[in-house]
């Protein structure tokens, strides 16, 4: 065997891997550990281009990018969702030119994943930046003219040439990374779209079905085992091109474990103008994506925020009003029946969560103990819980033993498009179908917080789970448990 250009990366391959492994829970549209222990993904995109990241190149100041994920794995955060390659500028060029890897970059990653592994945090790996690898093709080394063999990135999915650079990069994230535990899992196409093949998607499931038999061959190979893969899409597709057929490969590909999709609702989300109806866009979303699968396999958003605002408008959201559109999307995906808070793009400058998006994901990494994810079989209830309240939107999912319930006041709102947390204390009167006939402890849970604000026991008859949750001002989570 040659030896390896980069010693570091030897090394690490070679060095015991103590951090437990992801795969799909056996019974239930969540995750578990190894040892059959819940995990739920908690976190966001970060880039190794970004500022808390970047301290990684060339080991410049690795010592601050310690204390950053001490301080992320401190506020309950689980998973990054990172771009091998970060396309916007050259420094970050994953390969230096076609199918040659830049050390630079190796030991950046080698690094990182050995950071990850001692603060027990995961990430959530794609291959490429396409958003940046299209806008600036002229100078990627897939390019033709700079000596790659693809003329054009509209027929990235097409080029047998291109696939073939594609496969080689995965089976060499797979054989040097594919042995961490910190490798949660693979998004092994980031935003999957008709215009990388020539505005069709026939090819979609012979192109995923090639890159997840790659990988899981080379981990197959390499440990004995594989860890769970997912393809993402840009979700507005599905609503702006109807005629093509883009569901059957995301909700329903036979060789991806999870499904995922980037939400950006046009306007409630991506360019907001208050912090309820982003939650009611989010909800929406998990329960028709929910509706797509056919097999039990989780379902979670990896990329939302106000992308239309930054981007196009050129505009940051103002910093209470940002935190509380983060929160109320973070906790309408959970209970709708997402796989944890889903993942915040920062569309921020600079590309950072605020402080209060992180005490956020802290108040929901407190939650999570309250339920036994391994075994919940939820159904989504987002229509079928009843609050008795006309400005109390309900967002929920249980199965026969337990739920978790989430109520967000619609009104009254303050100027600035949040609500009025001055208003009078609500109190609603909920009705939670589905649970089987029996008594029931909900705790309430105080979103901000982060701490219980109420137990109540109730009897569940029928059909139906009846009781009063704890007044609220803005909005309350409670977890439903059978006795």
């Amino acid at each position: 065997m040659k030896p390896s250009p980069w010693p570091l990366a030897q090394a690490a391959a070679t060095a015991p891997r103590p951090l437990p492994w992801i795969r799909r829970a056996p019974g239930a549209p969540y995750f578990v550990d190894e040892d059959g222990q819940a995990f739920t993904p908690v976190g966001q995109n970060d880039a190794i281009s970004w500022v808390e990241l970047k301290g990684l190149l060339r080991r410049r100041d690795v010592a601050a990018v310690d204390r950053h994920l001490a301080w992320l794995a401190d506020h309950g955060v689980t998973v990054l969702r990172l771009m091998l390659e970060y396309a916007q500028t050259q420094t970050f060029y994953f390969e230096r030119k076609a199918g040659v890897f830049n050390p630079v970059l190796v030991q950046l990653w080698d690094d990182l994943f050995a950071l990850c592994e001692r603060y027990g945090l995961r990430i959530l790996l794609t291959p490429f930046d396409t958003f940046w690898t299209w806008i600036r093709w002229e100078r990627h080394p897939y390019n033709l003219a700079n000596g790659g063999p693809l003329d054009h990135p509209s027929r990235l999915l097409l080029c047998s040439e291109t696939r073939s650079l594609i496969k080689a990069r995965l089976r060499f994230a797979a054989e040097r990374w594919g042995g961490s535990g910190a490798l949660f899992a693979w998004d092994l196409w980031n935003e999957i779209h008709p215009a990388q093949a020539q505005d069709t998607t026939d090819g979609f499931g012979e192109f995923i079905a090639d890159l997840s038999a790659t990988v899981r061959e080379s981990e197959t190979a390499r440990f004995g085992r594989t860890h769970p893969q997912t393809v993402s899409l840009f979700g507005p597709e599905l609503v702006l091109k109807p005629h093509l057929e883009m569901r059957e490969p995301i909700f329903r590909h036979p060789d991806l474990d999870f499904a995922t999709l980037h939400i950006y609702a046009t306007g409630a989300i991506d360019h907001p103008k208050n912090t309820t109806d982003a939650a009611l866009a989010m909800g929406a979303i998990v329960r028709e994506s929910l509706g797509e699968i056919r097999d039990g396999r989780p379902f979670l958003d990896t990329e939302h925020g106000p992308i239309h605002t930054f981007k196009d408008r050129r505009r940051t959201l103002p910093e209470a009003f940002d935190d509380e559109y983060f929160r109320h999307m973070q906790w309408a995906h959970l209970a709708s029946g997402g796989a944890g808070g889903g993942m915040r793009w920062p569309n921020r400058n600079p590309h950072t969560l605020t402080p209060g998006m992180r005490r956020a994901q802290a108040a929901m990494a407190g939650f999570l103990p309250l339920i036994d994810w391994p075994r919940f079989q939820r159904r989504n209830l987002n229509a079928e819980i009843v609050t008795g309240q006309r400005q109390v939107a309900a967002f929920g999912c249980g199965d026969e033993r337990q739920a978790v319930v989430w109520l967000m006041r619609r009104a009254p709102r303050a100027q600035a498009g949040m609500l009025d947390r001055s208003a009078a204390p609500v109190r609603a009167l909920v009705r939670v179908p589905g649970l089987a006939p029996g008594r029931y402890r909900v705790t309430a849970w105080d979103t901000v917080a982060g701490e219980v604000t109420g137990v109540v026991e109730a009897q569940a008859f029928g059909d139906a789970l009846r009781f009063e949750a704890p007044a609220f001002v803005g909005d309350i989570a409670l977890a439903v448990r059978r006795v």
